[in-house]
């Protein structure tokens, strides 16, 4: 049986209606790419369906490999989180980041409650820098918060106050995921890093997103 991966991304285009955000590109790439080289299902969702925009930021330098360019066309139609009913179908979930995720994934109640049913039903839950956004707002059915106690990383206030944008955030990542309960582990700026906490797996940057997707795709396929 060929695994399949849900894809949630972000469909805020504006960051506090003013600088314009999105996903970041290479952080949905990268991982969809290495997920179809194992021969899964993808499915990728949003929370309004339908286009998803990349923040042009992350397509800078001109220097983005091609095979991550051809993975935008994924990104033209997704399917609207609302009419993902059937989450028996799934093995993992995996949430890219992008700063528009700041913005649509921490209140988002539908997602919550995909996240927190495959979390319990003992599927794998991934995300990378702002993914783990989709994190704070998951309670379990017994009202703890998804990341209590667990050891988790994200997009760290450091590497946010290096990109100035921390002044147009609802709030800091690392620090919500802190407050929540999370022991949270941050690494140097923009290094590679991963935390594994049962079956929670988060990565810390877009420079973590190839081994994110690697650590899911061996926990997979174990």
């Amino acid at each position: 049986m060929s695994k399949h991966i849900l894809m949630v991304v972000t469909t805020a285009d504006k960051m506090n209606n003013e600088l314009d955000t999105g996903l970041w590109l290479s952080e949905f790439g990268e991982a969809y790419v290495e997920f179809a080289k194992k021969g899964y299902d993808i499915t990728v969702a949003s929370p309004k369906g339908g286009k998803a925009p990349v923040d042009d930021r992350s397509l800078e330098g001109g220097d983005t490999p091609q095979e991550i360019l051809d993975t935008a066309k994924h990104l033209e139609d997704t399917v609207k989180l609302d009419d993902v009913k059937d989450l028996t179908i799934f093995d993992a979930i995996f949430m890219p980041g992008g700063h528009g995720t700041m913005f649509d994934l921490p209140d988002n109640v539908k997602l919550h409650e995909v996240v927190r049913d495959m979390y319990e039903a003992d599927k794998l839950v991934a995300a990378v820098c702002h993914g783990p956004a989709g994190l704070v707002g998951v309670t379990l059915s017994d009202g703890t918060p998804i990341v209590k106690g667990q050891t988790v990383t994200s997009f760290t206030d450091e590497e946010e106050r290096a990109t100035t944008l921390d002044q147009y955030m609802p709030f800091l990542l690392e620090t919500r995921l802190r407050e929540l309960g999370a022991n949270f582990v941050g690494a140097d700026n923009w290094s590679d890093h991963v935390q594994v906490s049962g079956k929670l797996v988060t990565g810390q940057n877009p420079q973590s997103t190839i081994s994110v997707a690697k650590e899911l795709i061996a926990q997979l396929e174990k």
